[in-house]
């Protein structure tokens, strides 16, 4: 079986998960993987899929158009590329990065930036920005994927000095530390 990677976007409203998912029910498609949001009233859906031999991707796209098209969203669908057979296991380790501050231009380039640099791939985000000084309403939280090959404390000195040029506070811990301690 091939599989699909398909993004939905358009205006947050009731029923379009549902919608999704009995259109890819009704022709076969096995949900592997989701992720959903909905960001100042705009959704956002990314759904991977395992689809019959027999359905097209192409196919598949027109039926998501058609029936998705009540609710005014854009689909798109891509054939999710098979990783090589050869391909080793990762040698990375999660963390989570937190950052607060008063609200400016230029907050997730510059501390993005600095991941990028060090080869630190981002597998989740969130940013809230409410605007003004106060730091409580300006928060980034950052999953990454960090290389136990890199330099540990070149990256967090790194970062570190990029906070304090951006004037946030932030902190740096192993997924498993984050999550014990806020209980998530």
């Amino acid at each position: 079986m091939d599989k699909v990677v398909i993004s939905i976007l358009g205006r947050d409203r009731p029923g379009i998960v549902g919608a999704v998912s009995r259109i890819l029910l009704d022709r076969g498609c096995n949900i592997e993987d989701v992720t959903q949001t909905s960001l100042q009233a705009e959704f956002a859906g990314i759904f991977i899929a395992s689809m019959p031999d027999n359905l097209a991707p192409s196919t598949l796209l027109a039926a998501l158009k058609a029936g998705l098209a009540p609710f005014g969203v854009d689909v798109l669908v891509k054939r999710l590329e098979r990783r090589p057979a050869h391909s080793s296991p990762s040698s990375a380790e999660p963390f989570v990065i937190t950052t607060m501050g008063p609200d400016r231009m230029g907050l997730v380039a510059g501390v993005t930036e600095v991941m990028a640099r060090f080869g630190v791939n981002i597998t989740n985000m969130k940013a809230v920005f409410r605007g003004g000084t106060d730091p409580f309403r300006n928060i980034m939280i950052y999953e990454v994927d960090v290389d136990r090959q890199i330099d540990h404390a070149a990256f967090r000195t790194a970062l570190r000095e990029r906070a304090q040029e951006l004037d946030l506070d932030i902190t740096i811990q192993h997924r498993r530390i984050f999550e014990a301690i806020n209980r998530v």
